[in-house]
């Protein structure tokens, strides 16, 4: 597949150009963007996955607790269309399966799927009249002027050292980072150090005013699938399954190896649905330890597994400062 990808590099100039000319389209007014009265703060990257946008989503909606926040999403993978409201009875089909994710995790919060993302956005402000809007994976969307944007890039993928797609992983222009007011370095090593920090900021140069943090990932307590935390001398007793379907399980495998357990990794692309082969696969595995992404996929076709999660942590100062800033709106 990377041989393949890098015979792709002439198209990648091609994505490039066509990438910057419609920003370009947008910035000069040939193409229309609209603005809303109610705060929208829009959460993305310039790459194809794996920088964590949904564990950030979650950390705003934390942080805005006692807030009415209302999360608008494409629903990526979903069978359905148009305007769908995400309820604890819906279905990863039916509306994607991060939105599900987030609706089971913040019951309070109101979370809606519409491609159409002006459209999604009017529904909100007519049934819902929310105090603040999460536009989630939209940093893309150009068609909504957001009040601010929070762009994640992740530490050992910045993207300044990506390319375009398809040889790459860009799928934005480099130069729209500029329209971020907060730029979230995400899966930083712990042992962080200011030297670090200076190198990332040398490369990715932020503008004047922009707001560059870090966050590292710090993963749950391993759970049943009904909800309750297996005991630690449970889980390092027996070999793992674990079974993904997200971009860059990468971090995850680190994690697991440095508590020390057994596991073997079954592996499938991003956002997979998985079919009757791959859940008889599974369900002769042995223990099945998945994802939450995965895990609302794996309900009501496996009897039982176990789940991690994972949330992003920032520095006592980097979430003074993200506070400072979700104060605004």
């Amino acid at each position: 597949m990377e041989v393949l990808r890098k015979w792709l590099w002439p198209f990648s100039w091609i994505y490039a150009g066509v990438t910057y000319l419609r920003n370009k389209a947008y910035d000069w007014g040939w193409l229309a963007s609209e603005s809303f009265p109610v705060p929208i703060l829009c959460v993305g990257n310039l790459s194809v996955g794996g920088t964590g946008k949904t564990p950030m989503v979650e950390w705003l909606l934390q942080a805005c607790a006692g807030r009415k926040v209302a999360v608008l999403s494409r629903g990526y993978g979903r069978k359905s269309t148009g305007f769908q409201r995400v309820t604890a009875s819906s279905t990863a089909d039916q509306v994607g399966d991060e939105p599900l994710q987030i609706a089971l995790k913040f019951p309070g919060a109101v979370v809606a799927v519409d491609a159409n993302r002006r459209r999604g956005i009017r529904r909100l402000v007519e049934t819902e009249a929310p105090d603040l809007i999460l536009l989630d994976d939209a940093f893309q969307h150009r068609r909504v002027t957001p009040s601010a944007s929070i762009l994640l890039t992740a530490y050992d993928a910045l993207y300044t050292d990506q390319g375009y797609l398809p040889s790459g992983d860009l799928r934005d222009h480099r130069s729209q980072a500029k329209r971020a007011d907060v730029i979230i370095v995400t899966k930083c090593p712990r042992s962080l150090t200011e030297a670090d920090r200076l190198l990332v900021e040398l490369a990715l140069r932020p503008r004047e005013g922009q707001i560059l943090l870090f966050a590292h990932l710090q993963y749950d307590a391993i759970r049943e699938s009904s909800g309750a935390e297996v005991a630690e001398d449970r889980y390092k007793a027996v070999p793992l399954k674990l079974v993904t379907g997200i971009a860059k399980p990468g971090p995850l495998l680190e994690h697991l190896g440095q508590s020390a357990l057994r596991f073997d990794h079954l592996s499938f692309p991003d956002h997979h649905r998985f079919t009757a082969g791959d859940l008889q696969r599974i369900s002769k595995a042995g223990q099945v330890l998945t994802t939450e992404k995965d895990a609302v996929r794996l309900a009501g076709t496996l009897e039982s597994f176990w789940v991690i999660g994972v949330k992003h942590r920032f520095s006592p100062e980097d979430r003074e400062r993200l506070l400072a800033f979700l104060s605004r709106f």
